[in-house]
């Protein structure tokens, strides 16, 4: 047993035979957690071609033009069969902002045959080659474009990869999320990922806790195990509990798929790719097999059948993103205990692309004081790899609404405060209490008065699960 105290004069205070750690004045606050990861994904993309610098898509091209001639077809960035020239991965790409668009042409003319798949930064699109194409028989049109459900599955089968090449990775990231004070994560990787944490625990992971998402292609087979959510998964050490149902019913802001009640500047109002009937009775399912649902809207039409189908099925439960909401819609979420899981630096991430999609109306896009002053409940998440699995950088972002770039902030008005974000990041504790779990964060500076720039630079001295340091203590 460990105890951390402020200061020597507490030690007689602490039964003994127990390990004393003198903080020497540091600040202790509740462990942090990440709402929504997708920890695979997050675990291969620092290990893939980044090309989130691309400001068009010649520019995405040319890095890649640049990494193919560089690595001699080998290498880094790359999955494949043993002994086949690899499948170049790259990551991170924001078409939404590009003036030029891109095609199968293009990337044809700078990959010298080798099958190249370039995944988007929000995970709804891939851009592919015609050998990449050939290699994982899809279809792709002029575009070289896959969206959303065609998308989800080449990028699963992209993230087969050895668990002894894949778990490795995953522990590395695992450690680098609790020297930020992350003590645990949502993990909504799109397959069936009980099985998969299992493994990685009895391999010796313990940096989080984990809770693994469920989808619906998988509820029978959870139901048949007997899963609920918050069930704790035996043979975890207490690290692994089972979590949401996790529903996509639209698309994304970047490959203008989310869906809006108005259309889009080019037309369309984005997709729903699960129909409010089909919604409906998966929450039904959902309660009355355990699961909490949380359902992926980004789009104010999406928003607001998100919780047309919570009021019909008389459930709580998530919505994942709420990026756009109507005015009407956002006392909703605190009338029907509908959490708004949200990732602020996407706000950041995405202010060009919602001023060039959603123009006139983002003044309730990434809304978090709206929905805080509509008494909704916040849950600060990443989405790594869609933004760094990183709360400091999170709750920088609802705060500040803005980077330490010299960029002015963004809609300021929907801004939390430093105790909104700290509690949104922990699971609604927000400070301390006699009897809470030992998971706790020390850290080096006050988060309630160091400048901007240092709180999203917080530097973590110590992380704590369970009262078992997982970054820290020496």
């Amino acid at each position: 047993m460990s105890a951390i105290i402020p200061s020597r004069k507490d030690a007689s205070e602490v039964p003994a035979a127990t390990r004393v750690v003198d903080l020497d004045g540091r600040y202790v606050i509740p462990g942090l957690w990440d709402e929504h990861v997708h920890m695979t994904q997050w675990a291969l993309a620092s290990n893939r071609l980044d090309l989130s610098g691309a400001s068009s898509a010649r520019e995405a091209a040319a890095v890649v033009r640049s990494h193919i001639a560089g690595s001699h077809l080998a290498g880094a960035g790359g999955t494949g069969a043993p002994g086949a020239v690899q499948t170049l991965v790259g990551v991170g790409f924001r078409d939404a902002v590009w003036t030029d668009l891109p095609s199968l042409g293009l990337l044809d003319g700078v990959t010298r045959g080798r099958p190249t798949a370039l995944i988007s930064h929000d995970l709804h699109c891939v851009w592919l080659n015609s050998a990449a194409a050939q290699r994982y028989g899809v279809r792709v049109d002029a575009d070289g474009l896959l969206r959303e459900d065609p998308a989800f599955a080449l990028t699963r089968e992209l993230g087969q990869l050895p668990d002894t090449v894949v778990d490795p990775w995953v522990q590395l990231a695992g450690q680098a999320a609790a020297a930020r004070g992350v003590v645990g994560i949502v993990d909504f990787e799109m397959t069936w990922n009980r099985d998969a944490w299992l493994r990685r625990i009895s391999g010796g992971f313990a940096a989080l806790r984990v809770e693994a998402g469920v989808y619906p292609q998988d509820l029978d087979r959870a139901v048949a195990e007997g899963l609920r959510s918050g069930l704790a998964v035996a043979g975890s050490g207490g690290l692994l509990t089972v979590g949401p149902l996790k529903v996509l019913i639209d698309g994304s802001l970047n490959t203008r798929t989310a869906y809006c009640v108005d259309p889009y500047p080019n037309g369309g109002h984005g997709l729903l790719t699960v129909s409010e009937a089909e919604l409906l009775a998966l929450l039904v399912r959902a309660r009355q097999a355990g699961f909490v649902p949380a359902v992926h809207a980004i789009g104010d039409a999406a928003n607001r059948v998100a919780l047309d189908a919570f009021e019909a099925a008389g459930i709580a439960g998530r919505v994942e993103h709420a990026q756009f909401v109507r005015s009407e819609d956002f006392a909703r979420f605190g009338r029907l205990g509908v959490t708004a899981s949200v990732q602020p630096a996407h706000a950041l991430d995405d202010r060009d692309a919602a001023e060039a999609n959603w123009p006139g109306r983002t003044d309730r896009s990434f809304p978090l004081r709206s929905l805080v002053a509509a008494g909704a409940t916040l849950a600060l998440g990443s989405d790594a790899p869609v933004a760094p699995l990183d709360p400091w950088t999170a709750m920088s972002a609802a705060t500040a609404r803005a980077r330490q770039d010299g960029r002015g902030p963004w809609h300021a008005e929907q801004a939390l405060t430093r105790q909104e974000a700290l509690t949104a990041s922990s699971r609604g504790r927000g400070r301390l209490r006699v009897g809470d779990p030992a998971d706790v964060a020390v850290l080096d500076g006050d988060p309630l008065t160091v400048s901007d720039a240092e709180f999203a630079a917080m530097p973590v001295a110590a992380t704590l699960v369970a009262g078992r340091f997982t970054h820290g203590g020496q």
